[in-house]
């Protein structure tokens, strides 16, 4: 938790720091402006989703993934017998 609290300010300066900066190329005009509008908003919209399902959904993600592993290591470990593990003599 305290990394996460650490790193989350750098990382949305840095996101978006990326997403205004092609905010120019959105509003782009004169020649060429096409081919720069386009660019421009695919790589603004790229960037928000990005920043948005690696703030939201990943850390979900994971602990969802580690509350199933978490629940199966616990069920294998009491579905085990303790007397498969002696050794036959």
């Amino acid at each position: 938790m305290e990394a996460a609290r650490l790193r989350l300010r750098p990382i949305l300066m840095t996101a978006f720091a990326f997403i205004l900066g092609v905010i120019p190329l959105m509003v782009a005009n004169g020649a060429g402006a096409a081919s720069r509008q386009s660019i421009g908003t695919t790589v603004f919209g790229g960037m928000l989703a990005a920043t948005i399902l690696t703030l939201l959904f990943v850390p979900v993600f994971y602990e969802v993934i580690e509350n199933f592993r978490e629940r199966n290591h616990t069920t294998a470990a009491a579905d085990a017998s303790p007397l498969e593990h002696v050794p036959a003599e």
